[in-house]
């Protein structure tokens, strides 16, 4: 099958869209193409001091239209007719408004500037107060808890909570609204041309990860339950249907319209889509029993398990768990950390402040040197940092840090936490703060998994993808002490998009099973990190205060009166 079929995988992520195309007899990637979101960009619709942060539905069409051209373009001359198969995965939960016929509601008469009517990020917590009445009339109601397979905890970074935040927020939105759609179904219904809410094929990793669907409620959260919250959730339940659908299921086929538009086959398939980590984490080549962590901005943290004749065990605090949210006659788990990379980027960004604020203003050098030495500086200074803390004693630091700079996901979200550092010195020197917020982020990813372990959920050995991953030795040295597992960090930059191809070419017959598609088309690992004995024995006791740490701020910051 080599150079006879090809699929395209689409990775929709915070700042810009990723699109690989893929022989799809062994997954070699031929091209790939980046493009960045324009209005975004420019942080239009977004307010950071409010936790606000909406994408312009413009921004996705443009970017993968020319994204998949550019691709194309570059993977040579006669791929395009050998496409078989596109999938697209999104970051998620980022849902919208819809009309009737499922368009975003701000590419409509009246809606083109309102962030309400736009696709609300992932990262987007200004749900908090309506996630915590989720989570109260959950455990009160007197009926099912519907976030059992959810946690326990709904997250303010979910469906229904911003869903619920437009309606008690925005009555133009709200009254105009027919439906919500999450990006990750959007996208296929887009590319096959699909303006029938009743067709639309929504995702089993979207909606029971984040919208409470489970096959034991019949579906969704039953009426009685949303009406509590309020009663046009209800209406909007109306038009989800009750079926979900795996990745490895065709939506449908390549519209005339965006056939044209890319230059591909009429027949092309198109997958039924899903999140970023769990198409990542096939992309990965996740395996029962492994943890697949991403490692970027955020962390996230996958799991499967075969099903079994048993009752399905619950893990509490965590992202859910959902019947072939990742691959297909499996058990998914997720979980993760709302900030990983951007802990470091925050320190950066402290430590850069003069170079922003007063190297401009500095006499002698034109301001095009001044901008060179400003970009080299802040080039070389994650990497310096790096090298000095790697020198640094184990024992040299009393040092601590908590790793909850944006929320807590897991275990147990909860995004009104705040991070904190403890244990400084007249003695202490950026590159000993550095790796205290190094080990907090590790800590972090141990108590992942000892709340899957604590829950009866093998965990063996850890498999990771993603930028951190492969850029920072002394970050991945790290987590293999503290969690004192060995972890692989898989070849290749493209795992996520590489694994929406599998499932593209799943979708497109060309392989029987998503499991055969990772078997060929897999990058393998490039390098295993594993753990020091000493240093990890070291980690051990220092856990043991992170976790001390973490209980007394918490009760701080949610009970300041019982805080001793």
């Amino acid at each position: 099958m080599k150079r006879e079929a090809f699929v395209i995988g689409i990775d929709f992520g915070t700042d810009s869209v990723r699109t690989v195309v893929a022989d799809a007899a062994d997954g070699a990637v031929v091209s790939v193409s980046v493009q960045h979101y324009p209005r975004w960009a420019k942080g239009l619709y977004c307010d950071p001091q409010e936790n606000r942060f909406r994408h312009h539905p413009l921004d996705y069409l443009e970017t993968m239209q020319a994204s998949i051209a550019e691709a194309l373009a570059q993977a040579g001359e006669g791929v395009a007719a050998r496409v078989r198969g596109i999938a697209a995965d999104t970051t998620g939960s980022t849902p919208v408004l819809t009309d009737r016929r499922g368009v975003p509601l701000a590419l409509t008469s009246g809606f083109k500037e309102n962030p309400d009517a736009m696709f609300i990020l992932w990262k987007d917590h200004t749900a908090v107060a309506q996630a915590e009445r989720i989570n109260q009339t959950a455990r009160t109601w007197g009926g099912a808890d519907f976030t059992k397979y959810e946690g326990g905890i709904y997250s303010s970074e979910w469906f229904w909570a911003k869903v619920l935040r437009v309606v008690e927020t925005n009555p133009a939105v709200t009254q105009a609204a027919v439906s919500v759609v999450e990006l990750c179904d959007w996208i296929p219904a887009v590319l096959t041309g699909c303006e029938d809410l009743g067709k639309l094929k929504r995702s089993r990793c979207a909606a029971g990860h984040k919208a409470m669907w489970h096959a034991e409620f019949g579906g969704y959260p039953s009426d009685e339950f949303l009406t509590r919250l309020h009663p046009r959730l209800v209406e909007f339940k109306g038009s989800l249907g009750r079926e979900t659908f795996t990745s490895d299921i065709p939506f449908g086929t390549l519209s005339g319209e965006w056939a044209a538009k890319l230059g591909l086959p009429r027949d092309t398939v198109v997958a039924v889509g899903a999140f970023d980590a769990h198409m990542g984490a096939v992309g990965g080549n996740i395996r029962p029993h492994q943890l697949l962590k991403i490692l970027g901005t955020s962390c996230l943290d996958m799991v499967v398990e075969p099903r079994s004749q048993e009752p399905e065990r619950l893990v509490p605090g965590i992202c859910g768990q959902v019947d072939g949210s990742i691959i297909p006659g499996m058990v998914g788990y997720e979980a993760g950390q709302s900030a990983f990379g951007d802990v470091y980027a925050w320190f950066k960004k402290l430590l850069a402040w003069p170079l922003e604020a007063i190297l401009p203003a500095l006499p002698g050098s034109d301001a095009a040197t001044k901008q060179a030495l400003a970009d080299t500086l802040m080039e070389r200074l994650i990497p310096e940092l790096e090298r000095a803390a790697k020198d640094l004693p184990l024992d040299d630091s009393s040092l601590l840090a908590l790793d909850w700079m944006n929320g807590r996901r897991t275990p147990d979200a909860n995004q009104r936490l705040k991070g904190a550092l403890t244990g400084i010195t007249l003695g202490t020197d950026a590159p000993r703060i550095y790796r205290a917020l190094v080990e907090a982020t590790a800590f972090g990813s141990r108590a992942i998994v000892e709340r899957f372990k604590s829950a009866g959920i093998r965990i063996d050995s850890v498999i990771a993808i993603g930028g951190v991953a492969r850029k920072s030795p002394f970050v991945m040295q790290t987590v293999a002490d503290v969690m004192d597992m060995d972890i692989a960090v898989s070849a290749g930059d493209q795992a996520v998009a590489l694994g929406a191809a599998m499932f593209a070419a799943t979708a497109a017959g060309l392989y029987p099973r998503v499991e055969a598609a990772q078997e060929a088309m897999s990058a393998g690992a490039e390098r295993t990190y594993r753990p020091d004995p000493a240093r990890a024995r070291r980690y051990a006791a220092l856990y043991q205060q992170y976790l001390e740490l973490g209980s007394f701020v918490e009760k701080k910051l949610t009970h300041p009166d019982e805080a001793h």
